[in-house]
Parts: C-alpha cells; sequence; structure tokens
C-alpha cells in the first residue's frame, strides 16, 4: 500500500512539474511591419535567447530577449537608402539600441480563450515596460519541442517611441508615421 501511494504520488508530481523550453534563436523569427501615411515598411529582429515554461498546455512563465542591433529591413531595395533607414531606426528617434542592445518579453502567464491561448506578461523596449496581452495560436507542444506564433499589434508610444506621431506633432504631412505597428513572432524552444 505505501508503495501504491508513493507511486501515485510521484506521478501526480511529475505531471504537475512545469517544464522548461529554451528557444532555438535560428530557428524563430520576429517581423515587424510599421505603416506611414504613404506606405509602410517591414523587417526582422533576431532573438538573442529566452526560455519558456509549461504546465500542461498553459505557458506559466517565461522570457524572450530580442537582439534589437540585428533589426533590419526587408522592404527597401536600394542598398543605400535601406542602410540609413536602418541607422535611423536604430538611433534615439526610435529603439536607441546603442543605449538599449535588447527588448524583452517577460511572461506572466496564460489561459485558454475561444481565439487560442491568451498570454500575459511585459514587453520591455527602450527602458521602457508596459503590460501586453497577447493570443498564440498554432502552438504545437511535445515532450522535447514546442512552436508557437503570435501576431501582436503595439501603440508605440507608450514606450515613448513618438517621432513622427500625429499625436504629438503637427503638420507632419506625409512624413507621419502611424503610431501602431504589428510584430509576426515565431517561437521554436527545445528541452
Amino acid at each position: 500500500m505505501k508503495t501504491l501511494i508513493a507511486t501515485l504520488f510521484a506521478v501526480t508530481a511529475f505531471s504537475a512539474a512545469a517544464q522548461t523550453y529554451n528557444i532555438d534563436a535560428g530557428a524563430s523569427k520576429i517581423t515587424y511591419v510599421g505603416k506611414k501615411l504613404n506606405g509602410e515598411h517591414t523587417g526582422n529582429v533576431t532573438f538573442k535567447s529566452g526560455s519558456l515554461m509549461f504546465k500542461d498546455d498553459l505557458i506559466t512563465g517565461g522570457e524572450l530577449v530580442a537582439d534589437m542591433n540585428t533589426l533590419s529591413s526587408t522592404d527597401i531595395t536600394d542598398k543605400e537608402y535601406n542602410g540609413k533607414y536602418v541607422v535611423h531606426m536604430k538611433s534615439p528617434d526610435f529603439f536607441n539600441t546603442e543605449k538599449f542592445p535588447t527588448s524583452t518579453l517577460k511572461i506572466t502567464g496564460s489561459k485558454k480563450t475561444d481565439k487560442g491561448l491568451e498570454v500575459s506578461g511585459t514587453l520591455t523596449m527602450i527602458g521602457q515596460t508596459v503590460p501586453v496581452t497577447f493570443v498564440v495560436t498554432g502552438l504545437n507542444k511535445t515532450d522535447a519541442s514546442v512552436s508557437a506564433k503570435t501576431n501582436m499589434t503595439l501603440d508605440r508610444t507608450k514606450w515613448g517611441l513618438k517621432y513622427g506621431s500625429t499625436n504629438f506633432f503637427k503638420g507632419l504631412g506625409d512624413k507621419a508615421i502611424n503610431d501602431e505597428f504589428t510584430l509576426a513572432i515565431n517561437v521554436t524552444a527545445k528541452k
């Protein structure tokens, strides 16, 4: 009887234990879209590190760190203009990557909804931390690995990114930049 109780306790404890998956930075990707009055810009940022913690099918914690110095442009074909754009995006007008070389998404929990797994946490960019909530779709979890994706729409002004915002500057005309931008995040992580 003692052996049976000990076995049941061990199985229960094992199934309830959190599982940690470490991000595969080479297989994971962040794609952004920023819009302005007369078009949009797209590009990528790579992950530096990260991990996701699961209890059963819920994400209970984790941290994803993006290397902001890898920010690139995928829509500008002119090499010189592409370079100028990337330098400007890394400047103090935007992400100030010299002072803030990383952005960090900290996950605090999740819950199942009709739309998918709703995840809560904070996103720190350019030294500002703001609460975020987003829905993870395409979650595929095995004992050895996990993959997931999400699309997030963010208001950059919440992090103090005011450059080109009509909410802060008047008379910008076709130089105005939308406050909202989107991130498509695809993560692959392994035990």
